[in-house]
């Protein structure tokens, strides 16, 4: 059985909102769970690993880092770290979920025994990162961001060929991503070309494409949070708060209700009998009529309750 098979899974994007403090990392955890999230999601970032000195910024949102390469030091954890912060997250009741970006990274993972991978979509062309991921035997989420669909092509059949559990996300690489690149369509293409469970990872800082993505049968939806919108790092203008990541739950559980529950109008109809009752009409004697009065259309009218002989009647 899939881990993708069940309700829509709802990922709570942390990333680097911690700032490489657990502290802080534990206190998004709470959050998300608060809020009612399925998982939290992180990155696991090995610095020397992954990344060259001369790596330029995306964002330079602060002068802390005197470069990109020094961020990602700071973003660091300790396998102990990381160790206590997949337990909180146990400990909760989420899924621990996170992105390596080196076979290192990978083996951390699997080590402290992380429940889901999620490839980023820089690393599709990473054959080195998947081969240790088809190692791990660990269910796998694939970030589309940035890629063609060649390249997913091989993908999917990489893991399918490891037998591994996977689900495809549609994502487009923009921070927000403004509507007409969401690429919501993209769900049901996915599905038919792939034949596998397919999700949506939201980049547009609002909850409307979860909401369509739930309706269109996702299996996972990823969004970024953030306590604030007055927040600094470089996902908070394509973040939900977390009041917003309650709504869209409660939202997406609607929408899941709404789709997997189809409605047979007469049963429908045979259920509201009593307030058809109420709302239906009845014939009934225009005024107070005599003994003896034969009843015509003339002396009838209909009025609610619908009690008594149906309107319909009245000819």
């Amino acid at each position: 059985m899939s881990i993708f098979d069940n309700h829509c899974m709802i990922i709570a994007e942390i990333a680097q909102s911690h700032k490489g403090e657990l502290a802080e990392a534990i206190r998004y955890v709470d959050a998300a769970a608060d809020a009612g999230a399925h998982a939290v999601k992180f990155q696991t970032h090995l610095a020397a690993e992954e990344s060259t000195l001369h790596e330029p910024w995306r964002i330079q949102f602060s002068s802390q880092d005197d470069s990109r390469y020094a961020y990602w030091k700071r973003m660091e954890f300790t396998a102990s770290e990381w160790q206590q912060l997949r337990q909180h997250t146990k400990g909760r009741g989420l899924l621990f979920i996170s992105s390596p970006f080196s076979e290192k990274s990978v083996a951390l993972l699997e080590q402290i025994g992380t429940d889901v991978i999620k490839v980023a979509s820089g690393e599709i062309n990473n054959p080195y990162l998947f081969d240790a991921i088809c190692e791990t035997n660990v269910p796998v989420l694939v970030s589309s961001g940035m890629s063609y669909l060649a390249e997913l092509d091989t993908v999917v059949a990489v893991l399918r060929k490891a037998q591994l559990d996977f689900a495809l996300m549609q994502c487009t690489s923009m921070y927000p991503t403004p509507a007409e690149k969401v690429g919501i369509q993209i769900l049901d293409q996915f599905r038919e070309r792939y034949d596998c469970p397919v999700g949506l990872s939201d980049h547009s800082g609002t909850i409307f494409p979860s909401l369509i993505a739930a309706y269109l049968g996702a299996k996972a939806i990823e969004v970024h949070v953030a306590f604030s919108r007055q927040d600094t790092g470089p996902d908070v203008s394509s973040s939900l708060t977390f009041d917003e990541l309650s709504d869209m739950i409660a939202g997406v559980r609607f929408v899941e209700a709404l789709r997997t529950s189809p409605v047979d109008k007469d049963a429908m109809a045979d259920e509201l009998h009593a307030m058809r009752q109420l709302f239906t009409k009845s014939v009934v004697a225009k005024t107070a009529l005599p003994k003896g009065t034969v009843l015509s259309s003339d002396v009838l009218t209909v009025k609610k309750p619908g009690f008594g002989i149906p309107a319909a009647r009245l000819s």
